[in-house]
């Protein structure tokens, strides 16, 4: 008995010690990230993990098949929203401690839990698992499991005979000895991790029930000779050590084959999301001011800005925007503003590390691109080895640069497939091919008839195009692939002008302002300033109106707008852009005349940006429309004092806001200012009450411009009435209209309100309507029409008179011929 208990306790000890081992030989082969890349000469970068590691998000399911396709082919902050959304309807975010939290399990089990994360390539499967690895090595999670045992599926193809688990353990972790035997007796406190599923050559199905039956396929011992395949579906359906706990990584391209087995917990990693881009960037750069530089560019641009969900896109805009923000030598260089330019910049990057392999770029870049062009024409993103010898091409590291390599299934046959790292950078090798062919042939034919297809999969491709017609982001792309042909650039020139006059004019239709906008987008790519002011000089109106418009059409409408002197009026109602979009075409809105804003839920935040418009000396703006915007009392400070000091608007619609008291008494701190010009004011439905009253009555005994003021549906009741009544008996009043439209009236202001306006020589359209008015001021409002000699018009709709008074008052047009009474 002693013996035995001397030699419990020795083992005991020994599995302490080899614990202590095998964490501390994972840490030291988790702690360090390598990245490979063809667009640094070093061609591999070495970083700890813990520096550079962002935080994915993972959500407790596996969302359909289209919706990942979906992922690849989207583009804008529409993405972003759709994203975000999904996230929070439908999916439950889950970090990488909580994996095996039984809490995410779909399927109980008592054998034991296996769980599965996929995710599209480039996503950070592999860095996902290294990080719980290290975290284990190092205490931070999991402690309830004794051992991690971690298999990349790449490595276990090399092995093409039977083993057993056993052997496949010691190959690794040759200092577990005996003690291997120990561990199978609790199986609970093991974990087998298998990473990258879709690049295992052999097949795993785990809907053929065979393996279950079949003596050589059976693994239910990890002292059994098998093979890999049936180790791996063994630990799945916990026939082999059940108990343990498993996890798979795959893309999505083969998680079907994972349909029919025991898996308990499914997650995706759907990247970053959110302020998760800018914790990368922050990790990516030593700098913080070179990282929140480089972030900011990046977020400015709608489509860098979605290819942000994935960090292999990081890391190529890290290494192609770093250089702009970091070395000495590029400060003079203009950093690239358009995605034209950046892509250029992206392809110099392989050219100047690697063009050297091979004999002639040039060639292969403009074969390459027209395989690149075929995919647009028909929407293909996955490319076979047939498709590379059609376009006599061959595998190299410099292609590697422009596809990556995936495995894929067809049944049991796999094959490698190629595919671009993003749609975007095949689009623009489309479109450079055709700067590099030596006979372009009709060119503007070409793009007509891209464009006419009308479905949406051209347009990247003609602003790419457009994009390399500027010598700005040709430039560095000729150093290594030699001139771009002059007639080539001509015609790409000559089909934008062809373009861009012919939408002009074409404003009334969602598809006339839809190709118009396009067009615009053609011109900012080029950054041609003689051809924008050759196209739209001569334009006075812009109409997108209900047209939705994202950040970055904001900014290449500013652009336009910034080129052309001509533009008086703009009109953007419900276009939803906010104060984001206006952000980004505040800096022209002083430049034009007339500005329709209504509907776009720019907020307190966006009032401010207009203010600054407002205070620009050069400031044209007559007419404002800021109807509806969910505006508050907080922004009318900032707005007030642009009045007080601009001389050029006089019409100023603030409805339906919720502005309030407060944010009106601001308002009219600026209307007494006799340097204010304005003679129009909406103020309906801003929840302003009678407290305000006085505060009007002040602005309007000193202004000397406003003509018409809107103070509908209001509370400003018969007592706020009373108080403006004394502003109006004012010789010197200007209002000509006035609006007391559904305004909580009764017959008890109307008195005053006759009395005062007996002595206004200005009033000529009133409106009443939609109050409490009854036939006990009639004799009142009849007193009124005689009376206030301007009176032109007079609106009773919707109150409470009878018939007969209704008769009575109508019939006051027949004794004032001017007069026109609508009740």
């Amino acid at each position: 008995m002693l013996l035995l208990s001397l030699y419990t306790f020795t083992l005991s000890v020994l599995i302490v010690d080899v614990q202590q081992k095998h964490k501390e030989t994972l840490r030291v082969q988790t702690e360090t990230l390598r990245v490979n890349t063809i667009l640094i000469k070093e061609k591999v970068k070495i970083f700890q993990l813990v520096d550079r590691y962002a935080e994915l998000t993972i959500i407790s399911t596996v969302r359909d098949r289209t919706l990942v396709e979906h992922e690849l082919l989207a583009r804008g902050r529409d993405h972003e929203e759709w994203r975000k959304k999904h996230l929070r309807r439908e999916l439950e975010k889950i970090r990488t401690d909580q994996l095996f939290q039984s809490s995410f399990s779909k399927r109980k089990s008592k054998s034991g839990s296996s769980a599965a994360v996929s995710g599209v390539p480039g996503i950070g499967k592999t860095t996902m698992v290294q990080k719980i690895v290290y975290d284990w090595a190092t205490g931070k999670i999991y402690p309830n499991f004794q051992f991690f045992f971690s298999f990349k599926f790449r490595d276990l193809n090399s092995i093409n005979c039977r083993i057993n688990l056993r052997n496949l353990i010691l190959d690794q972790y040759p200092y577990f000895g005996n003690v291997l035997g120990e561990l199978w007796k609790n199986p609970v406190g093991l974990l087998f991790i298998f990473d990258g599923l879709d690049e295992f050559n052999d097949r795993i199905d785990f809907a053929d029930t065979r393996r279950d039956t079949e003596p050589q396929s059976m693994c239910t011992d990890p002292e059994w000779w098998c093979e890999v395949s049936d180790i791996v579906y063994s630990l799945i359906q916990h026939k082999l050590l059940p108990g343990c706990s498993v996890l798979v990584t795959s893309r999505p391209t083969a998680l079907h084959l994972l349909q029919k087995a025991e898996i308990s917990i499914w997650a995706e990693i759907l990247g970053f999301v959110g302020d998760e881009r800018k914790e990368y960037f922050n990790k990516f750069f030593e700098d913080r001011a070179v990282a929140e530089a480089v972030f900011k560019h990046v977020e400015e641009n709608e489509i860098l800005y979605t290819m942000c969900y994935n960090p292999s896109y990081c890391w190529i805009l890290g290494l192609s925007l770093g250089p702009f923000f970091t070395q000495r030598d590029r400060k003079q260089q203009q950093v690239p503003k358009t995605i034209t330019q950046l892509y250029s910049y992206y392809i110099y990057n392989i050219l100047k590390n690697h063009s050297r392999e091979i004999e002639n770029p040039r060639d292969v870049l403009l074969k390459l691109g027209e395989m690149a062009f075929t995919g647009v024409s028909e929407k293909k993103i996955v490319f076979r080895n047939e498709d590379l010898i059609k376009y006599n091409l061959q595998p190299s590291q410099f292609l590697s640069g422009f596809l990556m390599e995936l495995l894929e299934r067809d049944d049991s046959v796999q094959s490698v497939v190629y595919t671009f790292p993003h749609l975007t950078i095949q689009e623009f090798v489309a479109a450079l091919a055709q700067f590099l062919t030596p006979d372009p042939g009709d060119i503007g034919k070409l793009l007509s008839e891209t464009h006419s297809k009308g479905d949406g999969r051209f347009e990247i491709f003609l602003r790419f195009v457009a994009g390399l017609s500027s010598a700005q982001a040709a430039r560095p792309l000729e150093r290594f692939l030699g001139q771009f042909l002059h007639q080539t650039t001509c015609g790409v020139i000559d089909w934008v002008k062809e373009k861009v006059e012919g939408q002009i004019g074409n404003m009334k239709s969602e598809t006339g302002k839809r190709n118009l906008l396009s067009t615009f987008h053609y011109l900012y790519e080029s950054q041609n300033k003689t051809l924008t002011q050759a196209t739209v000089g001569s334009v006075k109106t812009l109409t997108f109106n209900e047209l939705r418009l994202t950040s970055i059409d904001c900014v290449v409408l500013s652009q336009t707008i910034g080129l052309c002197d001509t533009i008086q009026h703009l009109d953007l109602e419900r276009c939803l852009i906010q104060s984001e979009g206006l952000k980004r075409v505040g800096p022209v809105l002083h430049k034009c005349q007339a500005l329709r804003l209504g509907y776009n839920n720019l907020g307190d935040q966006g009032i401010k940006l207009l203010s600054a418009a407002l205070r620009n000396p050069d400031c044209k703006i007559q007419k404002l429309e800021l109807y509806n915007n969910a505006l508050t009392h907080c922004c009318t400070g900032d707005l007030a004092c642009a009045l007080s000091t601009n001389q050029s608007l006089t019409d100023l619609n603030l409805g339906n806001n919720k502005l309030g008291d407060s944010g009106v008494k601001q308002l009219c701190l600026a209307l007494g200012n006799p340097d204010c010009k304005i003679q129009k004011l909406g103020l309906g439905a801003v929840a302003l009450t009678n407290s305000c009253a006085e505060s009007l009555v002040d602005a309007l005994r000193t202004n000397q411009s406003l003509t018409d003021l809107d103070l509908s549906v209001s509370n400003l009741g018969d007592s706020g009435v009373i108080l403006l009544s004394m502003a109006l008996r004012n010789p010197d009043c200007k209002i000509q209209k006035l609006s007391l439209w559904n305004a909580g009236l009764t017959d008890s202001c109307v008195e005053d309100l006759a009395s005062a306006l007996s002595k206004n020589r200005s009033l000529k359209d009133l409106n009443l309507g939609s109050n409490s008015f009854t036939d006990q001021c009639a004799l009142a409002l009849h007193h009124l029409t005689l009376t206030c000699k301007s009176l032109e018009r007079i609106l009773l709709l919707e109150n409470l008179f009878s018939p007969t008074t209704k008769r009575h008052l109508k019939a006051l047009r027949e004794s004032r011929s001017r007069l026109s009474v609508i009740m």
